[in-house]
């Protein structure tokens, strides 16, 4: 129990006791680590043998046995530390294997239970232990009435040491063990409590017992650095040499002047200006060690003389403790701030060690194994076999071992890693980087370390929630991120558990992966982006082959992750460029059994590109078609037949739409104007959702508010005159999208974020309506308070209602909260809400309604809100240059005068006429979402030779534009003109 020890180095030059010792009846002999504990002190030895006193007392005047018992382990190997309880003795060896003896004459019994497992440090409390291994396992066993063993509430009693699974993974640096609770804190300063709580020993703020390790809130970011646990108290050093305690107060043991209870870690004012360097608590009492002033302070229960004041009273404060009085010493005489002080604080005893060989053992005290600086330099050298068997040594038990890599390249400058939190991992990500780039250049020792990540990967568990335990899965990716001899393999099992992560771990890593640096948060997604593009390469070729051995997982796991990174770079601004998700082999997999590709890449829309990402949604809506057609053999309808009149367009679409039913909207869509010759595969259809939106969207229409600046509209939030308008124009919009077809509603990209359930925000406001976006953003950026307060704002927001403006409160009692600095970006937050969702909530639920109506294929969630603007919008980005060198010919050649006539003409064009050549030809001026690139139309001969009888004809479903063989540019430039105002007579198909 460290209440009663603490770091031993060196042999021991004088031995203090409080309340003095009778009972060396002989010379102990240098000691290297004392423990006692209600009646049995235990002495390591420098000789590596134990020396072991049992009595009824220790001290006080009373005489135990005084003879002690010495114990030597089998083999004359050393022993390292002891520890004591009430029932029995643990002894530590050299090579760390652990022991347990009975207070009783008995042999000790190796706790083979442990197996190869070395022990560097073990912590006793009244009847249970703890044992921490230096691969960073920590082990529990005795009662469990409390929680203290931290295996769960099931187990009552663990008579063999049992692993503590809900620490595993965190580097820890210190255990402790108290009456009936534990203690432990990582390397970082993370610290753990469980077991009994009755006073608030755990120090969680309340006095509920806990059965599980719990963190320790109150001491995040304090550099905790040591723990020291009472009967029923606890404290904790940190690294700047302050100290907390917690827990029962009743004799003032936690040095706050008063005998109160201390539910949360409450610094030790007394202490204050003065650096302790160590503390230990026994059942009652605490003592401290300031080195610089080399005097020892005590506080607590004085009952039995333990304070070393020479009174038997308690003690609320900390006091000095006279360590110079005659008759307290044994040994020899000397000055104990000259030596090395270690204090060890017993049941009612206090125990003062000094030392005059500070380093002479520096076994004692290790931390888990894990990597340094200066060793990754050491296993890249050129060593001999001795030397290089230790190096294989030391990998295979670091990276073998999730605690020892998760312990490994801290970022200890300026002590950042004690800054861990679910924000920051506390690692040295250019240390790792550094590393794998060395082992890239030594086979060797890279061969070493892949071998023991196998190991690592398979021991890998989904239920880590600790920042610290999580620091794995930013670490070995970076380690792996090179195509080594089987790091795919490992990559894949690691985003296997990666994906299995419970929602708090997964949370918790998207964190972490989201405050990375730019350079390594990049690194991360290439490795998973590769690792995607590897996988679905190979599912690709063993498909092709008919190797039905292919594994969902393999391509799904990191295909979820790179979506998730995704993400993640999303929320913080896109600080890499989108094209670094895209996996280019996705395109393939759209030529395999589409199910497949449908399980595996609807989830994780950000690997496909735009193009990739079309030719889904054509798949998608191929299949809707294709089964309707399936299912309905007897009656169904290979497309659905619009039948309209140009004059009266609107009114008859609204009449055919309300008219259809659901599963009219699955075949595809062509239209026929009555009256007008031609068939539609493609250009009428067109055409006739280019009317509508212009006609949909007329001012005078008011069915949308229209926004002169930004020259957009948005949902209007008065009642529409025919009710069910905004769900007639969703309807339309889905059935632009299913057919392919541009629906060029100007809606801002609000509409679409909104969709597809993107967060709206201030940028949003700023495109529709720029100037009231400036307002808002100057009210963000506003300095001083006094010009908050003349703009005189409150939480409202004027409406239309009735041809008058009303005032609307943005929230409960709105009117009388005026927006100051503090309150301001919540003002935004609700009025850019108001604007695009509470307004028009019931408005855009109609035109959501329609629109899944009107678009039956459910994929098109795969594009983003820009993108799927682009493909329900089409571009307005014009390349005329690009679009003469798409042009194909039929009948001429691109050197015929008639060509060159043509295309100078054009050129010569004003820029809407341009726009009206694209109406003209395909039935809408907007480009479509794959770009002016994609965009290609054929120019073929007429075969008139007479331009009295014949006009430009363009085949709108073909995109074909005929033309007469003219040679003179005035002639033909003519009767294009003619052609393009007219386009209703010539553009038919």
């Amino acid at each position: 129990m460290p209440r009663r020890r603490g770091p031993r180095h060196g042999a021991a030059s004088s031995l203090l006791f409080f309340p003095k010792a009778p009972f060396f009846q002989e010379d102990p002999g240098p000691i290297r680590q004392i423990s006692c504990w209600r009646g049995c002190l235990a002495a390591a030895k420098t000789d590596g043998t134990v020396a072991l006193w049992v009595g009824a007392q220790l001290g006080g005047g009373r005489s135990p046995a005084g003879m002690p018992r010495h114990i030597k382990l089998k083999n004359n190997v050393k022993v390292n530390l002891v520890d004591c309880e009430t029932s029995h003795l643990l002894i530590l060896s050299s090579e760390g294997k652990l022991s347990e003896h009975g207070l009783v004459k008995s042999e000790p019994r190796l706790l083979k239970e442990l197996g190869n497992k070395q022990i560097i440090q073990i912590a006793c409390g009244d009847h249970h232990s703890m044992a921490l291994s230096k691969g960073g396992e920590l082990f529990s066993w005795g009662q469990n009435e409390h929680g203290q063993l931290g295996l769960g509430r099931e187990i009552s009693a663990a008579r063999e040491p049992q692993l503590v699974q809900a620490l595993e993974g965190i580097p820890l640096a210190k255990i402790a063990a108290g009456g009936s609770h534990s203690m432990a804190v990582s390397l970082s300063g993370s610290v753990y409590s469980w077991g009994k709580n009755t006073f608030g020993q755990l120090g969680l703020g309340h006095t509920e017992d806990r059965n599980s390790p719990t963190y320790v809130n109150a001491l995040e970011h304090k550099k905790t650095v040591f723990i020291s646990c009472g009967g029923e108290h606890t404290a904790v050093l940190s690294k700047d040499g302050l100290v907390c305690t917690f827990g029962a107060g009743c004799h003032g043991q936690l040095g706050h002047n008063s005998t109160r209870n201390e539910l949360f870690p409450r610094f030790v004012a007394e202490l204050f200006g003065v650096r302790v360097s160590e503390v230990a608590c026994g059942r009652w009492h605490t003592l401290v060690y300031v080195t610089d002033l080399g005097k020892v302070y005590s506080f607590g229960s004085g009952s039995e003389g333990q304070l070393g004041n020479g009174r038997k009273c308690d003690q609320l404060i900390p006091l000095p403790v006279d360590l110079t009085e005659k008759g307290r010493k044994s040994n020899q005489e000397g000055s104990a701030s000259e030596e090395n002080i270690k204090i060890i604080a017993g049941d009612n005893q206090s125990i003062v060690i000094s030392l005059k060989e500070k380093n002479s053992c520096a076994s004692l005290n290790q931390t888990v194994a894990r990597i340094e600086e200066e060793e990754i330099d050491k296993w890249v050298s050129d060593l001999d076999p001795k030397h290089w068997r230790n190096v294989r040594q030391d990998i295979n038990l670091i990276f073998s071992s999730v605690a020892c890599v998760n312990g490994s390249f801290l970022n200890k400058s300026q002590d950042k890693h004690f800054r861990t939190s679910q924000e920051v991992a506390g690692i040295n990500m250019s240390a790792v980087l550094l590393f794998s780039a060395k082992i890239a250049e030594k086979p060797k020792v890279c061969t070493e370390v892949l071998n023991a990540v196998r190991k690592l990967v398979e021991s890998l568990r989904s239920s880590a929630t600790s920042p610290e335990a999580l620091r794995v899965f930013l670490i070995m990716p970076v380690i792996l991120r090179k195509p080594y001899l089987q790091s795919d393999t490992l990559l894949s099992q690691l985003a296997g558990v990666i994906v299995g992560l419970q929602p708090e771990g997964w949370q918790m890593l998207e964190s972490l992966w989201s405050n990375l640096d730019f350079p390594f948060f990049k690194d991360v997604v290439d490795v998973y982006q590769r690792l995607s593009s590897v996988k679905i390469s190979c599912i690709i070729e063993q498909m092709r082959s008919f190797e039905r051995v292919y594994r969902h997982g393999d391509v799904a796991c990191p295909l979820q992750i790179l979506q998730v990174l995704y993400e993640v770079n999303s929320r913080t601004g896109f600080r890499i460029q989108e094209k670094n998700f895209y996996v280019p082999e996705v395109k393939k997999m759209l030529h395999l059994p589409v199910f497949f590709a449908f399980e595996v890449l609807i989830p994780v829309p950000c690997v496909l590109d735009m193009e990739a990402k079309i030719l889904l949604h054509d798949v998608d809506r191929c299949i809707v078609s294709q089964m309707h057609i399936l299912l309905n053999l007897d009656g169904a309808s290979t497309v659905t037949q619009l039948n309209v009149r140009r004059q009266h367009l609107v009114q008859d679409t609204w009449v055919c739409i309300r008219n259809m039913q659901a599963a009219q909207f699955r075949p595809f869509l062509i239209v026929d104007f009555i009256g007008e010759p031609g068939i539609d595969d493609g250009g009428p259809s067109q055409e006739f959702f280019t009317i509508l939106v212009r006609e949909l969207c007329a001012p005078e229409t008011q069915i949308f508010q229209q926004f002169e600046e930004s020259h957009l509209i948005w949902f209007s939030s008065q009642a529409p005159a025919e009710e069910d308008i905004y769900f007639l124009i969703g309807n339309l919009f889905g059935m632009a999208l299913y057919n392919k077809k541009i629906a060029a509603f100007p809606f801002p990209l609000a509409l679409f974020k909104k969709m597809t359930n993107v967060p709206v925000t201030l940028e949003d406001l700023k495109e529709l309506s720029p100037v009231e976006g400036r307002c808002l953003q100057a009210v963000l950026d506003e300095q001083y308070d006094d010009i908050l307060e003349i703009m005189m704002l409150d939480f409202t927001v004027m409406k239309e209602e009735g041809g008058s403006k009303v005032s609307v409160e943005l929230k409960d009692n709105g009117a009388n909260i005026p927006v100051t600095k503090y309150n301001r970006q919540e003002y935004i937050d609700a009025y850019v809400n108001y604007i695009f969702n509470d307004s028009v909530e019931e408005q855009f639920k109609d035109f959501m309604c329609g629109f899944l109506r009107g678009c039956p294929a459910k994929n098109w969630k795969v594009f983003l809100p820009v993108e799927l603007r682009i493909v329900l919008l089409g571009h307005t980005k014009y390349n005329w240059e690009q679009l003469e060198k798409n042009a194909k010919y039929n009948g001429y050649e691109e050197s015929d005068e008639t060509i060159k006539n043509f295309w100078a003409v054009f050129h010569d064009l004003p820029e809407e006429k341009k726009k009206d050549f694209l109406a003209f030809l395909t039935g809408t001026d907007r480009i479509p979402s794959q770009g002016m690139e994609r965009f290609v139309f054929t120019i073929e001969d007429a075969r008139k030779e007479d331009p009295d009888q014949w006009y430009p004809v363009a085949r709108t479903c073909f995109q074909t534009l005929t033309l007469p063989r003219y040679s003179n540019q005035d002639v033909l430039r003519k009767m294009f003109l003619f052609a393009l105002e007219h386009y209703e007579k010539f553009g038919l198909s």
